[in-house]
């Protein structure tokens, strides 16, 4: 397997999935903008689309992978324990949103609390969230049939499926002007529509290895329990950044417009995270977790150092990219139509604090791997649950003070924590070892990191006067200065030997 192949093949997908993402929210920031509406509107989708994230971006992987792998030798075994695991997951899906969906009023008021000062946007919330909860188990078993196709190596299906929740949401924002103020209605119903052709997509795919059949007597064998005594910790901990976020929407429900900010803030530094975090985390663990398992100290030394540093290698430019031109970006992305100057320059604020998280999240993403390849999914979840208190201490103690700033602000401050004592135990435990070569090219990352931060910036000072709201062209002149500075970092990077052509050919 070559690693940088198969994170290529992931990230394309993945990339491709938040390309067509941001098209969808610049459609919505147009025609919906960072109002009660589109507060509303993004409670709904939040809650089913963190639950996408929360099952999806390795979280089901890291409970399912290595089990499910450990049995593929035994093909009928591997097969017993998928189809023991997906019947659960089905009954337990059906029953949990039959039970949602009665108490939704309820279940509504305590992601957005603050919302019951404003009836109707309350009223239209439940509405909307009653809509678009069904996706919750499309997306859910989506993740489930992902996993076994990422046992296989095969990631391209499994990552390029989100795809589809963004067209069919791209296709009713197009028809907006026929739909008029039932707009966010219709976006609501295409969220769920799109869970269930992203399913029958999957299972189209998966039917080579698994073909899933209905029964209703468990044979719940040791290996059955302990997938579900890692699974509710794996998604804690591998999740913890959409926990993070979701409390951060229950906080910022209290102020207005400010889920609205946080929403659009999320979506432009998530694309960088896809591919630096959660591409990498999901295709090293099927391969890990074998190498563990067979004691290959060798590979299992090469693959973390290789993982991290590529993690690094994308996130350290990308961080230093928002923070320089953090407005700029939003604005060039998302101020259009109903989302004013006032809008860009608090979503900007917001994701300028998001990025000084960034490289911790993707952190969190390739060390947790490590240990959910050994089975270990508890100690992270610990680590998580730490993460989340003081996230939620922070933003609760200077929230009347100076708002919803502080929410990304404790979001990375409590990720770097949690990211430098999964760091501090990887090594206590002997689970992780630095190569000198790594720390020599990690310093190299640093350095060219610098350099094109300085073109970048330079770059963004230059094109000033096109880059402001009202500019017509400013997307074009921020993707140009962008593309640009991108191919400074590679060829530095080559020059630098940071980064090797060789290494595309590395095997794993």
């Amino acid at each position: 397997m070559n690693l940088i192949k198969s994170t290529s093949t992931f990230s394309f997908f993945t990339l491709l999935s938040r390309i067509t993402g941001y098209f969808r929210d610049v459609l919505i920031a147009i025609y919906l903008g960072s109002g009660p509406i589109a507060d509303a509107f993004f409670v709904a989708f939040r809650i089913p689309n963190t639950f996408r994230r929360l099952f999806s971006e390795g979280t089901f992987n890291a409970a399912f992978v290595p089990s499910y792998s450990s049995q593929l030798k035994i093909k009928n075994k591997a097969k017993k324990f998928a189809n023991t695991i997906f019947n659960i997951l089905l009954l337990s899906l059906l029953f949990i949103v039959f039970l949602v969906e009665i108490f939704m009023p309820g279940f509504v008021f305590i992601i957005a609390p603050g919302f019951e000062e404003n009836y109707n946007k309350l009223d239209l919330t439940i509405t909307l969230t009653r809509i678009t909860f069904p996706f919750l188990l499309f997306v859910s078993l989506s993740s489930f049939f992902s996993a076994i196709l990422n046992s296989h190596n095969k990631f391209a299906a499994a990552s390029a499926s989100p795809i589809i929740l963004n067209i069919l949401l791209i296709i009713t924002l197009f028809l907006s002007n026929h739909l008029n103020d039932k707009l966010v209605f219709y976006l609501s119903f295409a969220v769920t529509i799109a869970g269930l052709i992203q399913l029958l997509f999957l299972i189209y795919f998966v039917k080579k290895y698994f073909i899933p059949t209905l029964e209703f007597k468990f044979n719940i064998d040791n290996k059955v329990k302990i997938f579900f005594n890692k699974l509710l910790p794996s998604i804690f901990s591998s999740g913890v950044t959409q926990i993070n976020i979701l409390i951060g929407t229950i906080i910022a429900s209290f102020q207005a417009s400010a889920v609205s900010y946080l929403y659009y803030a999320d979506r432009i530094y998530q694309i960088n995270l896809a591919v630096a975090g959660i591409a990498i985390g999901t295709v090293i663990l099927p391969n890990l977790s074998k190498y563990i398992q067979s004691k290959n100290n060798k590979k299992i030394i090469f693959i973390q150092n290789k993982s991290l540093e590529l993690s690094l290698f994308l996130s350290l430019p990308a961080t230093a990219a928002l923070l320089i031109a953090s407005e700029q970006i939003t604005s060039s992305l998302f101020g259009y139509g109903s989302f004013d100057e006032l809008s860009v320059r608090n979503s900007s604020l917001a994701l300028f604090y998001f990025a000084l998280g960034l490289p911790a999240f993707s952190l969190i993403k390739v060390f947790s791997s490590f240990l959910f390849a050994r089975h270990n999914t508890k100690i992270p979840f610990y680590f998580s649950i730490i993460s989340v208190l003081i996230n939620v201490s922070v933003s609760l103690y200077y929230f009347k003070d100076i708002g919803f700033i502080i929410i990304p602000i404790a979001t990375s401050i409590s990720s770097w924590i949690n990211a430098l004592i999964l760091l501090i135990y990887l090594n206590y435990k002997k689970y992780f070892f630095f190569e000198v070569k790594l720390i020599l090219n990690l310093l190299k990352i640093i350095f060219i990191t610098v350099i094109s931060s300085f073109i970048f910036y330079n770059l963004i000072i230059f094109f000033s006067d096109n880059l402001n709201y009202d500019s017509k062209y400013k997307l074009i002149f921020i993707i140009f200065s962008v593309i640009i500075t991108i191919l400074s970092y590679i060829l530095i990077s080559i020059a630098t030997k940071a980064f090797k052509l060789n290494d595309i050919k590395l095997k794993y």
